[in-house]
């Protein structure tokens, strides 16, 4: 059930229907060679007209480290239950590579034993379900702004709730200014909107499709989708807010941690990859470095006491972080009561190694902010990931007082 969703199963004939096994079917089985021949009467063969030899099965080195592909299934798992959600996605990514280290869905399902399990449990959600990324996408509005030259590292926003056009724009909690910092670590609405007002409507399409929202994530697995990216000539005020709080697209689990793959090695793109990776990829830089470490390292107060996901901060380890939530879509376009959670972020965020996505669907248990409900998670897998990889802990000793804490008494303690 571990790795159900990944590597699929063959039928009695050996071939491969769901996963890696249906994907990579040809290079895993091989092909038989064939002959062809003139026969005289007698069956004796007087010519040979054409062969073709036969081709080897091959093996397939997958980028999956079986050790985490464990850890990140058991506390996903772990998670669904406890929240009483529908399912839960989980990508894990070496930033430096692009390698797939993990990648899980819960509720799995036996591979061995089909009997009574619905086609729909088969799907690997990581691939196939599509849901709007929520705030998790506010650290490429904040990198955008800073670019463009909109604001600098200093500047303070005014997030009093406003109007546009009848629709109130507001945060869960009320602030009257924060810092850019801040404004990552309350998840404010209102100030990304602001933000993205000051820009034109291209400017975080550009963004966002820079970073390979809209595009195929080609891993060659069966079922992947592009998400759904807007292709609008013209914008409304209003849709320009929302989309910088992520409404109005749709990406997969797999294209989020794309995004924050890229954000990890600060700014520069790779290919995604299910197969081992050698030689390394080289990528292609698509953001300014100093931009991007200016932002994850803004991304880091989020998982500080004050911040929206405190609950994934994992001792001994700096992380950075965004939480999302977002309401889900009904059958008929419209938004329903029911909602997705994300944390989404980079380890160590010192020189980060490794992105991670934690998507929880429709939780039920009370509780569906994000920060309450994927970034525990989040802490859980992330803090496993760098023990079993033997990563050295760069955070300050419990005590210190130089970490910065931002609005500490305002904090939300786990909405975003």
């Amino acid at each position: 059930e571990v790795t159900a969703h990944l590597i699929g199963f063959t039928n009695v004939d050996s071939q491969g229907i769901e996963g890696v096994e249906k994907s990579f079917d040809k290079w895993l089985t091989g092909q038989p060679g064939e002959r062809i021949v003139r026969k005289d009467r007698y069956g004796r063969v007087i010519e040979d007209i054409s062969s073709t030899d036969s081709q080897a099965a091959h093996n397939l080195a997958l980028s999956i480290d079986e050790r985490l592909q464990a850890l990140v299934y058991r506390e996903l798992n772990n998670a669904v239950a406890f929240n009483k959600a529908e399912s839960g996605s989980a990508v894990l990514v070496d930033v430096n590579t692009g390698e797939v280290l993990a990648m899980a869905n819960s509720p799995s399902y036996n591979p061995n034993n089909l009997a009574g399990t619905p086609k729909d449990a088969m799907r690997n959600r990581t691939i196939t379900d599509v849901f709007e990324p929520g705030s998790t996408v506010k650290p490429m509005v904040v990198m955008t702004a800073l670019q463009r030259g909109i604001v600098n590292e200093n500047t303070v926003l005014n997030t009093v709730p406003y109007r546009i056009n009848g629709h109130e724009i507001k945060d869960v909690a009320r602030y009257s200014e924060l810092t850019l910092t801040g404004v990552l670590q309350k998840s404010s609405n209102v100030g990304v909107s602001k933000l993205a007002l000051a820009m034109p409507s291209s400017a975080l399409v550009d963004t966002y499709s820079r970073f390979g929202l809209g595009k195929a994530t080609n891993l060659g697995l069966v079922g992947e989708r592009s998400g759904l990216y807007p292709q609008k000539q013209r914008w409304s005020d209003i849709e320009r807010a929302t989309f910088s709080f992520g409404y109005g697209l749709m990406v997969t689990p797999l294209q989020l941690a794309r995004v924050y793959a890229t954000i990890g090695s600060y700014g520069i793109y790779r290919p995604l990859s299910i197969t081992k990776v050698d030689p390394p990829v080289p990528g292609e830089r698509i953001f300014p470095e100093s931009t991007v470490r200016t932002v994850v390292h803004m991304m880091e107060s989020v998982a500080l006491p004050g911040g929206g996901g405190v609950k994934a901060a994992i001792k001994g380890y700096r992380i950075a972080i965004k939480t999302g939530t977002a309401k889900k879509v009904g059958p008929d376009g419209r938004y329903i009561n029911k909602y997705i959670a994300y944390t989404a972020g980079v380890a160590p965020a010192s020189q980060p190694r490794f992105a991670l996505v934690v998507v929880i669907n429709d939780p039920q248990a009370g509780k569906y902010y994000g920060g309450a409900v994927s970034a525990p998670v989040f802490g859980a897998i992330m803090g496993g990931v760098l023990r079993t990889m033997n990563i050295e802990p760069d955070a300050l000793a419990t005590g210190e007082k130089n970490e910065f804490v931002i609005n500490q008494g305002e904090g939300t303690g786990g909405r975003s």
